[in-house]
């Protein structure tokens, strides 16, 4: 058995996994993760799955993760959340799918909300129930989105 050869296998694996997260392939990456790869796996940076996916816009793939198991609210090492990332890139749909995954607005560094103020995105604001907790009854369906 040739250790390192299988450490360049898993790592240029895991390199593959990151690439498809950010390009939104869902169901090819949906396979590896249900073949066992951890739907919270992470890169060097604590970047995880999920954490490309919303940052590269790719709602779909948000959804299918955390219904295997993704942790919606897990922070990178730099403490950036997911939502925050979506929120910074003004990403409505997978801003939708991280709310409804219970990913908190006030999670992070900076949080959601705080992005959100920041960039004047009060849409998101309203979504966040005036930037406290979750949504609310009222505003929060992104605009030719769905109400949950």
């Amino acid at each position: 058995m040739d250790l390192v050869r299988d450490d360049d296998d898993v790592e240029e694996l895991a390199t593959r996994l990151f690439a498809m997260a950010r390009a939104g392939r869902t169901e090819q990456l949906c396979a590896y993760v249900d073949a066992g790869v951890p739907a919270g796996l992470t890169n060097d940076k604590g970047d995880s799955l999920l954490m490309l996916a919303a940052y590269h816009g790719h709602a779909e793939t948000v959804r299918a993760l955390v219904a295997r198991g993704a942790d919606p609210s897990r922070a990178n090492d730099r403490g950036q959340t997911p939502l925050a990332g979506a929120v910074f890139k003004k990403e409505p749909e997978v801003v939708r799918a991280l709310l409804d995954a219970g990913a908190d607005p006030a999670e992070g560094t900076p949080s959601a909300v705080a992005t959100a103020r920041m960039f004047g995105h009060d849409e998101y604001l309203e979504w966040f129930g005036g930037g406290n907790s979750r949504p609310g009854g009222r505003g929060d369906a992104p605009p030719g989105g769905r109400a949950s």
